[in-house]
């Protein structure tokens, strides 16, 4: 047995199997399938691509794993970008990929928006330190493809992947999705908000931000749309989102300053539109805030983000083993731990794979089942509405 398939058994071993009800399960799987940088100049060459000296596979289930994990650790190194370690529960998928395969992981820029890591595709094109892989939106997504930024790369798993969540050229798949919540400290917030339009009452005055600001961020992109779909708008017609939080940074219930686990911590964010995960996350990571989360009931959006291989990636073994790791049925775990639902949620659900206590931490099913999931074309038309209209009516 291999030092990784050890490991492996070790995580299962490890987490706690009990048995999901059918109900339960059906109620989830309904959901999931409703919708369904530090810049630099160029510099060092790609030494360890030259060290590997293979073509990397264009399909993983063409490759024995053991070649996978050996021409990786040629390589000798990961880049990622843009990665929280508490989103997502991306701090656990990194340690456990670098403790399973030997392979040390560059996450540069933890708090980047989906626009910096593109943006770091091409600003580091021919350096080392250049990212290897990216977790962008779906709309940043499709601009990279466009654009030649990734490679083609179909996962072992490729086929459990909901055909909504991938592109079926093999330049990105979705990993995650999860509903746009509202999270709010307790020891602040004594008449938590219910519904987006709470939001405009008077007592939340300097007290609602966002994760990011939605010209850059896909996450503040999302909750634009959801907004919109609260206040008499769609997944079409963006512009009530637009209008809503406008209204909102009138009465000064809207403040200019994005969300972090930092402005968790310290109360400067004391109401926060953010993906349901990422509020969840908070509510253990931070007792001492009370942090509390609701998903809006008049406007619940969904959406999912998307995984890539950079084309010129300095370690191109080791971006494919990345996304092989997060795709196994191990990773799909790690992402529901950090409070997701992992593409393969179906899949997973129908071999019973998804332990009963991880799927209790998360809010009600019949929440998820009235998600609405914006179209490919929708959500680069809502990107293209908010650029437009955000900075004269709302400001950066």
């Amino acid at each position: 047995m291999e030092d990784y398939e050890a490991q492996e058994q070790e995580f299962w071993a490890k987490l706690e199997e009990s048995e999901m009800s059918r109900s339960q399960m059906l109620k989830r799987s309904v959901a999931a399938a409703t919708g369904l940088t530090v810049l630099g100049s160029s510099g060092a060459a790609f030494a360890s691509r030259g060290a590997a000296g293979k073509t990397p596979p264009l399909k993983g289930s063409t490759i024995p794993i053991k070649e996978l994990v050996a021409e990786a650790k040629k390589e000798g190194k990961l880049n990622t970008i843009a990665l929280p370690p508490d989103w997502a529960n991306y701090g656990e998928m990194m340690s456990t990929f670098s403790k399973k395969y030997g392979i040390p992981i560059d996450n540069q820029n933890p708090d980047g928006s989906s626009a910096e890591e593109n943006q770091a595709i091409r600003s580091l094109k021919g350096d080392s330190r250049a990212p290897d892989g990216v977790d962008v939106g779906v709309s940043f997504a499709v601009a990279g493809a466009a654009e030649g930024l990734y490679a083609k790369y179909f996962v072992s798993t490729f086929s459990t992947i909901p055909r909504a969540m991938k592109d079926t050229r093999g330049l990105w798949w979705g990993d995650y999705w999860g509903a746009i919540s509202i999270g709010y400290n307790a020891n602040l917030i004594s008449n938590p908000p219910k519904t987006w339009k709470d939001l405009l009452k008077p007592e939340y005055k300097g007290k609602v931000a966002m994760n990011g600001s939605p010209l850059t961020s896909n996450s503040a992109v999302s909750g634009v749309i959801a907004a919109s779909i609260g206040n008499g708008g769609s997944v079409k017609d963006v512009g009530p989102g637009i209008d809503f939080f406008a209204t909102l940074k009138k009465s000064g219930n809207f403040i200019p300053v994005g969300t972090t686990p930092q402005t968790v911590a310290s109360g400067q964010t004391p109401i926060s539109i953010d993906w349901d995960y990422n509020n969840l996350a908070y509510t253990k990571e931070f007792p001492a805030a009370r942090w509390g989360v609701t998903i809006p009931s008049d406007g619940v959006y969904g959406g999912y983000y998307a995984q890539a291989v950079n084309a010129t990636a300095p370690h191109p073994w080791a971006a494919r083993l990345w996304q092989e790791f997060m795709f196994s049925d191990q990773g799909q775990v790690i992402f529901l731990k950090g409070f997701t639902h992992p593409a393969r949620f179906n899949d997973l659900a129908k071999r019973k794979k998804l332990p009963a206590s991880l799927l209790k931490a998360l809010p009600a099913p019949a929440l998820y089942a009235q998600a609405k999931f914006a179209s490919i074309p929708q959500q680069t038309a809502a990107k293209a509405k908010i650029a437009s209209d955000w900075p004269t009516k709302v400001g950066s």
